[in-house]
């Protein structure tokens, strides 16, 4: 345990999920079906090569053990079972006479070299089976874990920003990543060893009633004490669970920031600040696992205790009728394997059932304590399935205008929160061939007003149009296929620049150049040395800002939309390219519909038509020249505070 103190209590406000129910546990299980469905074949397959190696190891080990003990070493006949077994004929089988000769050296010896060929056969089918199951149900269960994976990846795309707004990227990496992994213990942890030790339970229990009833009920009475503690540490683990999957999240998460802002860290001289609350973060994941574990070791060692009590009662019960010579209770079935009094076979038969026993109650409450946690995980994987996703298509979706005139915003209001409105009663209208440019103080809502209109966000209030169609009648797909936008953080990815401007695309080297070129990106790619073919670095570290600013924009170009948005475009360019940069889109741009969101004053002048933003309010709108001419109008205020702080710098 590390020297950080942890309060319970306190971390609880990690998960506020309440424990699972019986009913929440097993409607969990069933909904794992639609996964475990599509290997069913081979989930059979594999639980039947279980079945045989389980059959045959219970029975090889209780046959062999009467072989040995009593046949080979003492000389008694066989049983018939026996005889058919190890292919020998009527001579070697008992009459059932009492004092009936005893089989003879050469008998006995035939029986053990019978026993061992054919033993030896059995022993290596079991081995084969033994081997191969392991390697298949990894198979299995990777195939059923990548499914699920999928599934709440593509969930998670699907829901809106205003999720994602407030979602820590490093829980949904962890829950993704980890928590589904669950599902591939399903069948083996839900299913395989209960159903195992369920079996030997009572495969052990009927055997030991046969040598004595007393045995059988000392395994039932013991049961009972077993299965309170069970179902009163259950909740105990669970909560553990939870609390130790919460904070391994945190840990993911707090991962996740130091690596994304690795450079801010840096700048501020901020290592010891970043690395004390990791450490705290990670103690806290450590404390919390051991915490679990603790649980369930408790649990095994209560149990433990208990049917070992039992094992020593029924120890001493068959060592004092095996000292009588005492009958067993049902002689007549035991004796097709040879067991109609307690001898020293008998015992060591009986022994072994009991042993066999312990060690799989052992298995299942470990397992017990695993199938808890694997719960929890599950509970946390659906959690993402069961989210429904705020924006979604119409029942009848429409086709996406063949020819765009016009985009409209009309009386929009939009809030993350209700006690916090960032858009109100917004209204807009941009023509064919325009370029609008939306300007404002940073968080008046210009990055939100255009992300609606590829329904990244819906509005809580009025509608967005593209001509007369409302957005919401086009089928998503569709709109975000005619609708790019090129975003202010000019995210690339380790690839060559090529793949990085068709990102998604299937396009023509001709058509990467061109995007290139409107993006004036072609001039420093071609002085690279393996030019359109070059690697970048992870986000494009090899490059410079305003590189990957252009490399954004081409990304953008080359979809060849009729609607464009750029997200402060040129904030990284020095005047020459920004201009350059601003003749090729007005060229590109006649025949479609462009937005800039921008606080560059030369960006801005450029603009058929600036639309600005106060308070979720557009207070002006109209051209540079129109709305310089109002001497008290916001935007002339807004362009001079601009022009001093430009100044200032």
């Amino acid at each position: 345990m590390s020297e950080t103190s942890w309060d319970i209590d306190s971390l609880v406000s990690l998960e506020v999920d309440d424990n699972l129910t019986f009913k929440d546990s097993l409607r969990l299980v069933l909904r794992t079906w639609p996964y475990i469905k599509k290997q069913l074949i081979h989930i059979l397959t594999f639980l039947g090569l279980n079945l045989i190696a389980s059959v045959m190891y219970f029975f090889i080990a209780f046959v062999a053990n009467d072989l040995m003990n009593n046949k080979i070493l003492l000389g008694e006949r066989l049983q018939p079972l026996q005889a058919n077994i190890l292919f020998l004929d009527d001579r070697y089988i008992t009459t059932g006479i009492e004092n009936e000769s005893k089989l003879t050296v050469n008998q006995r010896r035939a029986v053990r070299d019978q026993m061992l060929w054919v033993f030896s056969l059995a022993a290596l089918l079991f081995l084969g089976i033994a081997v191969i199951t392991p390697y298949y149900s990894v198979w299995i269960y990777q195939r059923i874990n990548q499914d699920l994976r999928v599934r709440m990846l593509e969930r998670i795309e699907h829901l809106s920003l205003k999720y994602h707004s407030h979602a820590r990227s490093g829980d949904l990496i962890y829950r993704i990543y980890q928590d589904s992994a669950t599902i591939t213990n399903v069948i083996q942890t839900l299913i395989v060893i209960p159903a195992q030790s369920l079996s030997v339970f009572v495969f052990t229990v009927l055997i030991l009633s046969f040598f004595s009833p007393w045995l059988g009920l000392l395994c039932l009475a013991t049961a009972i004490p077993v299965i309170w503690l069970l179902v009163w540490f259950t909740p105990r683990i669970q909560e553990r669970s939870r609390l130790a999957r919460s904070s391994n999240s945190n840990l993911t998460s707090r991962i996740q920031e130091v690596f994304s802002m690795i450079n801010i860290v840096k700048a501020n001289r901020a290592e010891s600040t970043v690395l004390q609350r990791f450490n705290a973060d990670s103690r806290q994941a450590l404390d919390m696992a051991f915490l679990l574990r603790v649980e369930i070791m408790i649990l095994h060692l209560a149990t433990a205790m208990l049917m070992l009590g039992a094992v020593l009662v029924m120890e001493y019960l068959m060592a004092n009728w095996t000292i009588g010579e005492k009958t067993t209770y049902l002689g007549g079935v035991i004796a097709m394997v040879g067991f109609a009094i307690w001898n020293l076979g008998a015992y060591q038969s009986a022994i072994g059932r009991t042993n066999d026993m312990t060690l799989q109650a052992g298995g299942f409450i470990r397992n017990w304590g695993a199938a808890q946690d694997l719960l929890i995980g599950l509970d946390r994987a659906f959690y993402l399935l069961d989210l429904e996703p705020e924006i979604t298509d119409t029942d009848s979706p429409k086709a996406f205008p063949l020819q765009v005139d016009s985009v409209s915003w009309r009386e929009v209001s939009f809030s993350y929160d209700t006690s916090q409105p960032v858009l109100k009663h917004l209204s807009l209208t941009a023509k064919k061939g325009t370029v609008t440019a939306i300007v404002g103080a940073t968080g008046s809502g210009k990055s939100t007003l255009m992300s609606m209109l590829l329904r990244l966000y819906d509005p809580n209030d009025g509608d967005i149009y593209i001509n007369d169609t409302n957005v919401k009648e086009i089928a998503i797909r569709e709109l975000r296929t005619n609708v790019t936008i090129a975003l202010q953080q000019n995210v690339l990815f380790a690839a060559t620049v090529a793949e990085n401007i068709a990102f998604a695309l299937d396009v023509s080297n001709d058509a990467i150049r061109s995007a290139a070129k409107v993006a004036c990106a072609d001039e420093f790619i071609e002085e690279m040395k393996l030019g359109y073919e070059t690697e970048l670095g992870e986000r494009g570290g090899k490059l410079s800002t305003g590189q990957r600013q252009r490399l954004s924009i081409a990304r953008a170009i080359i979809r060849d939309t009729p609607i464009l948005i750029l997200d402060e475009p040129t904030s990284s360019l020095d005047a020459a390219t920004e201009q350059r940069l601003l003749q090729n889109l007005n060229s590109w741009g006649k025949d479609r519909i462009v937005f800039i969101i921008t606080h560059r004053l030369s960006t801005i002048r450029n603009a058929d038509q600036i639309a600005l933003l106060k308070n979720g309010e557009i207070v002006e709108a109209g051209d540079h020249e129109s709305l310089m001419s109002k001497h008290d109008g916001e935007y002339r205020r807004f362009v001079e505070d601009e022009t001093i702080g430009t100044s200032h710098e």
